[in-house]
């Protein structure tokens, strides 16, 4: 079942303002139970983990930011210059 406009607008918005923080402390702490690593094992390990919590939510993501398809169209005023 396919998610409609408003639910993927409102679901990517939770997910952006309160699972997103969530996420980068839990990545944190992960990291921070071993001990500490070369520097660039540990930026390696931040962007495997900063792609990774996309893969599972991209068809929320996707299509929010254009225009609601089901929605009326957007009409301009004309408003006479030229």
């Amino acid at each position: 079942m396919a998610l409609s406009y408003k639910v993927r607008r409102t679901l990517s918005l939770l997910v952006l303002v309160v699972g997103l923080p969530l996420y980068i402390g839990l990545a944190i702490w992960v990291v921070s139970l071993f001990d500490r690593p070369p520097i660039w094992l540990e930026f390696i390990v931040y962007v495997v983990l900063g792609v990774l919590w996309m893969l599972p939510l991209k068809a929320v993501f996707k299509g929010v930011g254009q225009a609601d398809p089901d929605g009326e169209p957007i009409r301009y005023e004309d408003d006479g210059l030229k």
